[in-house]
């Protein structure tokens, strides 16, 4: 009869036994009430008066399903995002959040329609970095209080309507012509300011025309070009005009 005693007793302490791994923690609940955190590793309860649930620590990775939402100015795109959470308060995400990881997907999925309807277009397309952050700061705050902490927001692919997507490639092309635009007519004026301040130079110095045109021609002949080309020396130009003009002005005097 002892010996019938004492198994029921060792079977009563071993049947209480439980293990939990590294990455789990047990909540236990003592006639409904809550006793503690147990794990990792070996550890006991009042058989047939406590029981336990065990939960999960690790991070935990959750894809939120596309939404199709509208944008500050208007525009329908469909956003998806992913999501990284994990469990820092085991007891909170028990008692005070009915399936905590449920809870979470839903508040992270309006939070990010709420969040793009708040940014234009253009933002949602440039800015990621800055939505993702401020998207991770509202659900952590609101997460906060079930013993969840928020990782990592990250906004994966943004999907934009054919329409709109040909009215950006549009505009896309009309800044890239304005600023190929800009940039010849930046050239263009450079360039006519060397020419113009070469020319006084040369203007002031007849040498250095000389030179020039010295180089012009053998710039011409490089290219094995059949066209000669004389050269004659600005005096005989200047000579030339001059007599020209007084030729003419002897023709408009009276009697002439």
């Amino acid at each position: 009869m002892s010996l019938y005693i004492v198994l029921l007793v060792v079977a009563f302490l071993l049947s209480g036994l439980r293990i939990a791994q590294e990455y789990e923690r047990a909540i236990v609940f003592r006639l409904g009430r809550f006793v503690g955190t147990r794990g990792p590793g070996l550890y006991w309860i009042i058989p047939l008066l406590e029981r336990q649930q065990t939960i999960d620590i690790r991070t935990k990775t959750v894809d939120l399903e596309q939404q199709e939402t509208i944008t500050k100015d208007s525009v329908t795109i469909k956003v998806n995002a992913v999501l990284w959470f994990r469990v820092v308060n085991p007891a909170d995400a028990i008692i005070k959040v009915a399936n905590f990881n449920q809870a979470v997907y839903q508040l992270s999925v309006t939070a990010l329609r709420n969040i793009i309807g708040q940014h234009q277009l253009d933002e949602v397309l440039r800015e990621r970095a800055a939505i993702n952050a401020s998207l991770m700061q509202i659900v952590d705050a609101a997460t906060e209080a079930w013993g969840v902490k928020i990782e990592l927001v990250e906004i994966k692919d943004v999907e934009i309507p054919e329409s709109m997507q040909r009215a950006m490639a549009r505009e896309a092309e009309a800044i890239r012509e304005k600023r190929a635009r800009i940039i010849k007519a930046e050239a263009e004026l450079e360039a006519s300011i060397k020419l113009t301040q070469g020319a006084k130079q040369m203007e002031e110095s007849p040498v250095a025309l000389e030179l020039r045109r010295m180089q012009m021609l053998s710039e011409i002949g490089i290219d094995n070009n059949t066209t000669t080309i004389m050269l004659i020396p600005s005096e005989f130009t200047n000579a030339a005009k001059s007599f020209s003009q007084l030729v003419s002005q002897q023709g408009t005097q009276p009697g002439a």
